[in-house]
């Protein structure tokens, strides 16, 4: 039986590479089975992310296409290469798929970069703050299933705290800043923990002001992961009401990673929108 395996990103993105490396070698399917010791629906399976690849039958492929210079193969098999390990977020039951890749994804990026639009994001909300959120929900949640969300919402936190953390940079509109999200209490303490958040050294917090706002309004809010070389591969997550987008394509992620760009641009500077969220968390605590 062949590895069925969920469609993830670094799956789908390895898979539509070796279909392009294997039509420009003129290899057919049925050549790629035979080398791979398969027919020709497990080389289907394995070129749209339906099959975990094993380095032997990558290996096989490779050689079969003639794939031969060092970037390329060395590129190809980092995608591949997917550590077989326990995760953390395992102990807590079936997650959806999209939420278990999104983890996937934030705990083996190099550099996360975040644009919110709405809310403060989820490695950085404290956990009276994302009770709020998560209580918020389309769909009602009972007290346990709360506390079970919020419980890895913190645990996800954990990921900036490690010896070898990912850059974050997130950029925000003031509006995420401005909201009362449970009340004063609950935001000047969120807020200060953002302040708080924004002094380590791969952490950086941009608030885009309502003079701004009007231009960057009309982009929705995104997370970009980007993971290092020889992988050199980059993941848009969009979410959605009912679930999450994944877009690898290099097209997208470039624009992505364009649009962050100016964004940063029209926010201000990490010290002054520390020092705005100071101020208003100051205001909250007035009332």
């Amino acid at each position: 039986m062949g590895q069925q395996a969920q469609r993830t990103a670094r799956r789908r993105k390895l898979g539509a590479a070796l279909k392009e490396v294997r039509e420009a070698a003129g290899i057919t399917v049925a050549q790629a089975a035979a080398a791979v010791t398969g027919d020709n629906s497990k080389v289907s399976r394995i070129e749209t992310g339906r099959h975990r690849i094993t380095p032997a039958e990558l290996a096989a492929l490779l050689d079969l296409y003639r794939v031969g210079e060092k970037r390329t193969r060395d590129w190809l098999i980092a995608l591949a290469s997917e550590a077989r390990k326990n995760t953390w977020w395992r102990h807590y039951g079936q997650l959806s798929p999209g939420f278990s890749e999104a983890l996937t994804l934030e705990s083996e990026a190099e550099n996360i970069s975040v644009f919110q639009a709405q809310l403060v994001p989820g490695l950085l909300q404290t956990p009276d703050y994302a009770r709020v959120v998560l209580a918020g929900a389309p769909e009602p949640r009972t007290e346990e299933a709360l506390d079970l969300y919020v419980d890895i919402r913190m645990q996800r936190q954990r990921l900036l705290q490690r010896e070898q953390p990912p850059q974050y940079h997130c950029v925000m509109l003031e509006g995420v800043v401005r909201q009362h999200l449970g009340g004063p209490r609950t935001m000047a303490s969120q807020l200060r923990s953002l302040a708080a958040m924004s002094q380590l050294p791969h952490v950086t917090i941009q608030v885009i002001p309502f003079s701004q706002s009007m231009h960057a309004s009309t982009s929705g809010s995104f997370n970009l992961y980007s993971y290092p070389s020889p992988m050199d591969f980059h993941v848009v997550q969009i979410s959605y009401l009912d679930g999450e987008l994944f877009l690898e394509e290099d097209e997208t992620t470039r624009k992505c990673q364009r649009l962050f760009r100016a964004l940063q641009a029209l926010a201000l500077s990490a010290e002054q929108s520390t020092s705005l969220m100071m101020s208003i968390a100051d205001e909250l605590e007035r009332e």
